[in-house]
């Protein structure tokens, strides 16, 4: 080892989804949603002023959370944009995780949190998960420094109800607890009510999943004012021009289409449940999935086998296989319809093949 090399901050990194280049292919595997943005979205790309470029973009993204704090008919002074919400989760594990106690996560659960944790020095305590996959709220009701969740969990997709989010930051008045709701707009009710209830409660969404939005990355967090302040000091002492003036262009437009946004969602659920209905006959165990996605396994197929049937037939899906109890388990994104039918086609023929 170099000597510059002892000084290095290593860390195992997050791996995101696989990312195919081929053509043809059936990308299920990054729970990206089927349909495009709202048409605004496409208007504000073609008719964008170039020569705004020149300019820096205004570090508050003031006319995004504008809109936002319109939408969800909170105060701007609440509401804290990010490149996606990645960005605004490091920021907050940033800012609020630095006690000596652990942050509290569970063992199954997005995979960017004890990477950030690991990265950042910060001490961490995984909280397993019932068999059923679900959250249990009194395991979360001891010593930390404090408590991440996502609902619906992902891979999971079990949701929590609010009732019992909010037993837990009522255990948990000395830390900060953050609910990442990535998921959220696809099945239950959002934590967003108790942040006006609690001052230790840090809500974050995602236009990614529910606004088509992956590739333009824009994330966000709602809190009281004295936290989003705290989130934007860190910000500003880090990046102040995190999101470029494009983006925040598209975001409002984006915000702006509500019966779209709507539209769009449900069309995703009634998908959703027609999906789990044909799983469930073909012998598929899965969670009640509340989410854009639905994390399944077959009894008589070892997940790695059918992982790999899926993606001969140029069907990606995502497989973690750690810790060893999902190892069996495929998250599958929800498409279109006709995408939903070509993979229940195949995997009823490949599932006879496999009994024959």
């Amino acid at each position: 080892m170099k000597d510059w090399e002892k000084n290095v901050r290593t860390v195992v990194p997050y791996v995101p989804g696989e990312q195919p280049k081929e053509k043809n292919i059936m990308k299920l595997n990054t729970n990206e949603n089927p349909y495009p943005p709202a048409p605004g979205v496409a208007e504000v790309l073609e008719t964008f002023d170039a020569d705004r470029l020149r300019l820096y973009p205004d570090p508050l993204a003031a006319d995004l959370t504008d809109a936002l704090a319109d939408f969800y008919h909170v105060d701007r002074n609440q509401v804290f944009a990010g490149v996606g919400s990645d960005d605004v989760l490091a920021m907050i594990f940033l800012t609020f995780f630095n006690s000596r106690k652990p942050v509290l996560f569970p063992d199954i659960t997005y995979s960017f949190y004890d990477v950030w944790a690991e990265m950042l020095r910060i001490p961490y305590e995984q909280i397993p998960l019932d068999h059923d996959f679900f959250i249990i709220p009194e395991d979360y009701k001891k010593e930390n420094g404090g408590i991440i969740f996502p609902n619906p969990n992902a891979p999971t997709g079990r949701l929590m109800e609010l009732s019992q989010i909010e037993e837990i930051i009522q255990a948990n008045p000395g830390v900060m607890v953050v609910v990442d709701e990535a998921y959220i707009d696809f099945g239950g009710v959002s934590a967003l009510p108790l942040v006006d209830r609690y001052d230790n409660v840090i809500v974050v969404q995602t236009f990614s999943k529910s606004r088509s939005m992956a590739g333009s990355r824009i994330g966000y967090a709602i809190s009281n004012p004295c936290v989003i302040k705290y989130l934007n000091d860190v910000k500003y002492s880090f990046n102040s021009y995190t999101m470029d003036s494009v983006t925040i262009a598209l975001g409002v437009a984006a915000v702006k289409d509500k019966e779209y946004f709507e539209k769009t969602v449900q069309k995703i659920i009634q998908t959703r449940e027609w999906t789990k209905e044909q799983l469930r006959a073909l012998g598929f165990l899965f969670a009640d999935s509340q989410s854009n996605f639905i994390f399944a396994r077959h009894p008589k197929v070892p997940g790695p086998q059918l992982f790999q049937a899926l993606k001969e037939e140029k069907i990606f899906v995502r497989r973690f296989g750690k810790p060893e109890r999902i190892a069996d388990y495929l998250r599958i994104t929800i498409g279109t319809d006709e995408q939903m039918q070509k993979l229940v086609k195949f995997l009823k023929t490949y599932l006879m093949e496999q009994e024959t």
